[in-house]
């Protein structure tokens, strides 16, 4: 008790006698989705903590994940909770944790990323991309939608498939193949809507707050991906921080980011049943069909360990 009263009051006389500090955030994310979430938590939990010392100015939604993660190195805006994108471009020997069929889950993700490895990618994004990486998200497993039923490996070929503008995902995707149509995430909606992809591939609240039930008629769980949203804080605006405000930065995060890990852990299947009631046919494939799919992918896994991700192999991953 005696310490919890310690830190109030240390909060409190930072709150009083601490300089103001402006923080500019960002999220390629919309509103409902969970890095959208976590990014208004983060602002009301430390606006509140410091009486409005820390102000926090929020943009949502407005930019592409490639945009975001240009602005934060840059440092036009200080901090973005996004997907994978820093650690594709600074640390893409790395990029394996944020891949599919790789990572089991998210406690698998955290003893990966908590060790050597993760400790390497953090010092290359902060070398590299001039960015601290100051906590992570389980976004939950990403799904498949479309617009005809998915039951069995053969329903994958030729599908117009939209992705990511990301090169290692349209490698593995190719090799179960679909025919990748990579889009910003931005104009997701719009391209299955004008049909330019048939299908799309995501967590489960990007389905959700992208609408994706208007325009896409089946929801597949395939759980092919352990979704991870990241939060990285451009160096020079952390560095410039008192020690004081860099961890109450970081132990706020950590709450926030928990916060939002539990959410998404405890609301999954209501998710699921929600895009249900607004239109969407689940569909749960059998376990022989899981099987085959990661099978098929196998190769070009272990090819990109080999070409993209030499610091490691999948099998010494798998074993963390």
């Amino acid at each position: 008790m005696r310490k919890f009263v310690l830190v109030v009051l240390l909060v409190s006389t930072m709150a009083v006698f601490g300089s103001q500090v402006f923080i500019k955030a960002t999220t390629p994310f919309q509103k409902g989705h969970i890095l959208a979430d976590a990014m208004e938590m983060f602002k009301e939990k430390i606006e509140a903590l410091t009486n409005g010392r820390i102000a926090v100015e929020l943009q949502i939604g407005i930019v592409s994940e490639e945009e975001a993660n240009v602005q934060c190195s840059q440092g036009i805006v200080d901090m973005q909770f996004t997907g994978g994108r820093p650690v594709e471009v600074f640390a893409p020997e790395y990029f394996f944790v944020n891949a599919p069929f790789i990572i089991k889950d998210y406690e698998h993700f955290l003893r990966v990323w908590n060790g050597p490895l993760g400790e390497k990618a953090k010092a290359m994004i902060s070398e590299k991309g001039n960015m601290v990486c100051i906590g992570t998200i389980y976004r939950g497993y990403r799904q498949f939608t479309s617009n005809k039923p998915i039951q069995k490996v053969e329903d994958l070929i030729g599908i117009k498939l939209r992705l990511p503008v990301v090169q290692t995902w349209i490698k593995v995707w190719q090799s179960l193949g679909v025919e990748p149509v990579p889009v910003p995430l931005p104009e997701l909606y719009q391209a299955l809507k004008e049909g330019r992809a048939e299908a799309s591939e995501g967590d489960l609240t990007q389905i959700y707050s992208f609408k994706l039930y208007e325009v896409q008629s089946y929801l597949t769980l395939t759980n092919h991906l352990c979704g991870i949203g990241w939060i990285t804080m451009y160096r020079p605006t952390f560095e410039k921080l008192s020690a004081e405000d860099q961890e109450l930065i970081k132990a706020i995060m950590a709450e926030v980011c928990n916060w939002a890990t539990e959410k998404i852990k405890d609301n999954e299947n209501n998710i699921i049943a929600e895009l249900q009631k607004l239109g969407m046919k689940v569909i749960v494939l059998n376990e022989d069909v899981l099987q085959k799919i990661r099978e098929m992918a196998e190769p070009a896994i272990e090819e990109l360990f080999k070409t993209t991700w030499p610091v490691t192999t999948w099998a010494e991953v798998l074993a963390q």
